[in-house]
């Protein structure tokens, strides 16, 4: 994912495609900040469609946008973003801690006071203790991100050495104040944030400490999961036991349910949506229905710019992309604005040469791999491409690419595939449900040469592009949760990370400028994937739903729509 996502300077979301959309018809947008409830829109059924399921609902393991929304409403962190509309949705606000934390120590180290009284859906009441095992768990469930953000508890990286054994040191409870305390191994500017995603989620003390697939995990949010049947459907109802304690972190929600539904095509989907059968679509909308959506259902249609990248990880560790200059051919022959035109076209995204997405602290306008070179991308270049394949050694390679099986992530797998055959390779696609693919491609074991995939921003900061996705921390072979799927980990690039990291602290600006150096480097020196385009999201919903809210961290919220 998503990945997601300090005081934040962002440019705020705007509509994208060139329509009538500065609002909905019938449709209301609540103002940035809006928190008071509406009880008379209350009631009905919300109904969410998605080609397929997002994977185990456990939220200190999924790591996907899918169901990062649908956790909004289900959990909370000590912290969490503020769930308002606009820029401000990057405000960290308290959660179940009373208050943002104390920090001392010279930034290592944070006390919260826990809040009294707050209860789980299974109606147990929430304690200091279920804080300290809900971050033992993400060691031991092998949290993606417990090896390169939650290590930095002092105590963190014995936990990722032998989980099993974890005790997290730094991390200290006291029943008796109803405190808690992070102590840090080192200054972590990103560790607030970093707790206010759903991996930092609070749950019971007595959850076992493995993944829980398909069996829902109690949570203190204002829904609970009810059900969930990744080859059907997942449901949502109201937790009895919720209560509103800061409405800025977790509001009362308005449907009294909330149900997405897996199996369907993206197609009838949208057809679904159009015909009020269904509320809003997950998947990417069709191309061919774009013309259609944006003319006669406008008013259904918001368009977001997103910080994100759709991107081709090249194995850098098995043949024939552990070649470098194999990978640098694939670099150069892709045609990126073919991959647009697939996407849906310059209004739904933009071609990117980089790591870090434009309008993304440090990025930087640099183009390597196109012709002529330049700044910007000017186009593929196929007889360069050729060259290097030639010049590799690998020509006649068999090469198996890995993508999700919806209409438009096929469609751009099958273009990539032909271009893998024209330069000199014996390409195929493997087409696998998103339920699977994700963890698959992550996992050494399955021996995945090339695939294809996206991130979206976890908070703005570059490290949660660099460093989750290409340092050496998040590599982890074996497992389904390594989420550097490339495999790429390099001593002289990671300690570059280390100091753009500390930097940070003290210098943020020439933080964001060495940042981008360290991109520019990434691709120029090693090439270990194929940045593809910054993708625009649609959210496409039925005439029925109105009190559309927009977070640049997490979305649209959908616990927050009514249901006429």
């Amino acid at each position: 994912m998503l990945k997601f996502k300090s005081t934040r300077k962002l440019g705020v979301v705007t509509s994208a495609l060139a329509l009538t959309m500065t609002g909905l018809a019938g449709f209301s947008a609540s103002p940035a900040g809006a928190s008071s409830y509406q009880k008379a829109h209350a009631g009905g059924t919300l109904t969410l469609l998605a080609s397929t399921a997002g994977g185990t609902l456990d939220p200190q393991v999924n790591y996907t946008l899918e169901y990062w929304q649908l956790y909004q409403a289900t959990y909370d962190g000590l912290v969490t973003f503020q769930k308002v509309n606009g820029p401000a949705s990057f405000t960290v606000v308290p959660d179940l801690a009373t208050a943002l934390p104390k920090v001392t120590n010279g930034g290592k180290t944070y006390t919260f006071t826990l809040r009294k009284g707050i209860k789980f859906s299974n109606g147990q009441t929430v304690t200091v203790n279920d804080v300290k095992a809900s971050f033992i768990r993400l060691f031991k469930v092998s949290n993606p991100n417990s090896g390169s953000w939650y290590n930095a508890i002092a105590g963190g990286d014995a936990c990722v050495a032998t989980p099993a054994s974890c005790t997290l040191s730094g991390l200290t409870v006291n029943a008796a104040t109803n405190t808690v305390t992070f102590n840090l191994a080192k200054v972590d500017p990103e560790f607030i944030d970093q707790l206010a995603v759903p991996f930092a989620a609070i749950i019971p003390a007595s959850t076992p400490t493995k993944d829980e697939g398909s069996s829902p995990v109690p949570g203190t949010g204002a829904y609970t999961f009810k059900s969930y049947n990744p080859n059907s459907s997942l449901v949502m109802v109201r937790n009895p036991y919720f209560k509103v304690w800061n409405a800025k972190a977790q509001p009362q929600g308005y449907p009294n349910k909330i149900v997405e539904n897996f199996g369907s095509t993206v197609e009838s989907e949208v057809t679904a949506v159009e015909n009020g059968q269904a509320d809003w679509v997950f998947d990417p909308l069709p191309s061919d229905r774009l013309g259609e959506i944006s003319t006669k259902y406008a008013s259904q249609l918001r368009v977001h710019q997103l910080t994100a990248d759709w991107y081709v990880p090249m194995n850098t560790n098995i043949a024939p992309f552990n070649n470098l200059k194999a990978r640098q051919a694939v670099n150069y022959a892709i045609n990126k604005n073919n991959i647009v035109k697939l996407y849906g076209g310059s209004k739904l995204a933009n071609p990117t040469c980089t790591i870090l997405p434009k309008g993304f602290p440090g990025h930087t306008n640099y183009c390597g791999y196109t012709k002529g070179g330049g700044s910007s991308y000017n186009g593929p270049d196929m007889a360069k491409a050729k060259a290097l394949v030639a010049a590799s050694g690998t020509k006649g390679a068999v090469v198996k690419l890995v993508a999700t099986n919806d209409a438009v992530n096929a469609a751009v797998a099958q273009y990539i595939v032909s271009v893998l055959n024209q330069i000199g390779y014996k390409a195929s696609v493997v087409l696998q449900s998103a339920n699977i693919q994700f963890n698959y491609i992550q996992n050494t074991n399955n021996k995945v040469q090339i695939s294809l995939t996206q991130w979206y921003q976890d908070y703005p900061a570059p490290s949660d592009f660099i460093n989750i996705l290409l340092g050496c921390s998040t590599f982890h072979p074996g497992s389904d949760n390594s989420i550097n799927i490339a495999g790429f980990c390099n001593a002289g690039i990671d300690a570059q990370i280390k100091a753009a990291e500390t930097l940070t602290i003290t210098n943020p600006t020439a933080a964001n400028a060495k940042w981008g150096q360290i991109d520019k480097t990434l691709m120029a020196k090693y090439a270990p994937w194929v940045p593809l385009i910054n993708p625009k999201l649609t959210d496409f919903v039925s005439s029925r739903v109105g009190n559309y809210k927009f977070s640049l961290e997490f979305y649209m919220y959908v616990d927050q729509l009514w249901v006429k």
